[in-house]
């Protein structure tokens, strides 16, 4: 054998970039390992030149520190359930011609058929509209105030809607005051905030604002506050990832809540409605963990030069995140993606609305998507591999800042969730984060039709960091 052929034979290949390499080497019968490698921010020289502004050293330190007074305010968060109020009551800005919505600013005309379909039946559960022909006249014609729960101290669940008399967790934060709301949970799939309307939808919210709200106002009115973060690290324990999958925090909360429900004056029978609602659905507390992330990031916005996320939204049309260095109510924006999962018997791809909802706030805080190491039987109802699910979880850890000691995946060794998204790491990584979400069908009325995987569009990252880096 010539030193030529020796030096050639059993090679092993590491083919970087193009496939079709690979799979020319494949065909040969040769080893090959391919590398998916693309350039930084796909090769735009914008977003390049952005991110090497960040990188310059004084920059950079700044940001770094900003980074860590952030994270370190979202990790030190105490947020606690104080009790359960009318929006019109607390909302900050809630009147009584205002609509909450999910996600980023959306006027009604571009708004999709979940959304236009949960607004109407609002509409027509406050009394200000007698049918859905009335009440599509009277979303369009000025009259309502459409406004992101964002804005107001809120998150809203899929389509987020949210009027004056529905009732409200509010959640606080011990640490550092702020306030948090959103609403109850209608339990699941023909329900308001999927874009169902009928009568059945708003009789269940009728009976939520005068039995279930009221009765979980007079339980907290006399109790001690309910210790949520320390509720969320035991729910995770127990097999949660307190998105999608709420078994044990629906159970724990009820717990809490029970002994105090039976100390109200509402009748046995209410008392029993309230119980068997309860039990209808694990979801009766998701709801309550999207309050607590909001409250907790909340905390961490505003920080001069961070490059945190502490918003990540949807309305169906557009997703939108909002930086802690960009203060106020500054959004950046994408196209709303698909959600890639198992549907329900008897719908399509086709079917299925795109993209919707504030319960991305959990995986901003490092549950949901980011925790489904914590919940394998997650997989059954969103889609994927219990591997897959693990390599979520691990993989975070590559856009984030900081681990948060307080709830923690034992699967992991108990690593703390990944937490503090970095707008620059996402860019560097090409790594976007991963949501587990219900998915809505497209057309108003119809409601839930399954659940699964989906993914910010990169472009909000990109545009984040041109703004930011225009700052310097």
């Amino acid at each position: 054998m010539s030193k030529m052929t020796a030096l050639f034979s059993n090679l092993n290949v590491i083919n970087v970039g193009l496939e079709f390499f690979k799979d020319d080497i494949s065909k040969q019968q040769a080893p090959v390992t391919h590398v998916n490698w693309q350039p930084i921010a796909g090769g735009n020289t914008k977003v390049i030149a952005a991110l090497d502004k960040l990188a310059q050293p004084e920059i950079a330190q700044k940001i770094e520190a900003a980074n860590e007074e952030a994270v370190n305010r979202i990790i030190k968060s105490h947020p606690v359930l104080v009790g359960y109020e009318r929006a019109i009551d607390v909302v900050p800005g809630m009147t009584k011609t205002t609509i909450l919505h999910a996600g980023p600013p959306i006027c009604w005309d571009d708004m999709n058929g979940p959304m236009r379909g949960a607004v109407t039946g609002a509409l027509i559960f406050e009394g200000l509209a007698a049918n859905l022909d009335e009440a599509f006249k009277l979303a369009a014609s000025g009259e309502i105030t459409f406004s992101p729960c964002h804005e107001h101290d809120c998150v809203g669940s899929m389509a987020g809607v949210t009027s004056a008399s529905m009732y409200m967790h509010v959640v606080k934060n011990m640490t550092y005051g702020n306030v948090a709301y959103t609403n109850l949970s209608e339990q699941m799939a023909k329900i308001l905030r999927m874009g169902a309307n009928d009568e059945s939808v708003v009789e269940r919210l009728i009976w939520m604002r005068d039995v279930l709200g009221p009765m979980l106002k007079a339980a907290m009115d006399k109790a001690e506050p309910i210790d949520l973060r320390l509720m969320l690290a035991q729910a995770l324990h127990m097999g949660d990832e307190c998105h999608n999958r709420n078994n044990a925090g629906t159970a724990l909360l009820s717990q809490a809540l029970t002994p105090l429900i039976l100390e109200t004056d509402f009748t046995i029978k209410e008392k029993r409605e309230v119980f068997d609602f309860i039990a209808s659905s694990d979801y009766f507390s998701g709801p309550t963990w999207m309050a607590m992330c909001k409250c907790a990031l909340d905390a961490g916005h505003g920080v001069e030069h961070s490059t945190v996320v502490t918003t990540m939204a949807r309305n169906g049309v557009e997703f939108g995140i909002r930086v802690s260095g960009m203060k106020g109510f500054t959004w950046f924006t994408g196209p709303a993606q698909k959600v890639i999962g198992p549907l329900f018997a008897g719908f399509k791809p086709e079917d299925s609305g795109l993209d919707i909802g504030d319960s991305a706030i959990t995986e901003t805080y490092g549950i949901g998507g980011f925790a489904m190491a914590t919940a394998p039987a997650i997989v059954a109802l969103v889609g994927g591999t219990v591997n897959e699910a693990i390599d979520y979880s691990i993989q975070m850890d590559e856009i984030t800042t900081a681990k948060n000691p307080n709830v923690t995946i034992p699967l992991l060794n108990f690593k703390g969730i990944s937490s503090g998204i970095d707008i620059r790491k996402v860019i560097e990584t090409g790594i976007l984060p991963i949501i587990n979400t219900a998915i809505a069908h497209k057309e108003p009325g119809v409601g839930m039709i399954g659940c699964g995987i989906t993914n910010p569009p990169v472009e909000c990252f990109e545009k984040a960091i041109i703004a930011f880096a225009n700052k310097f």
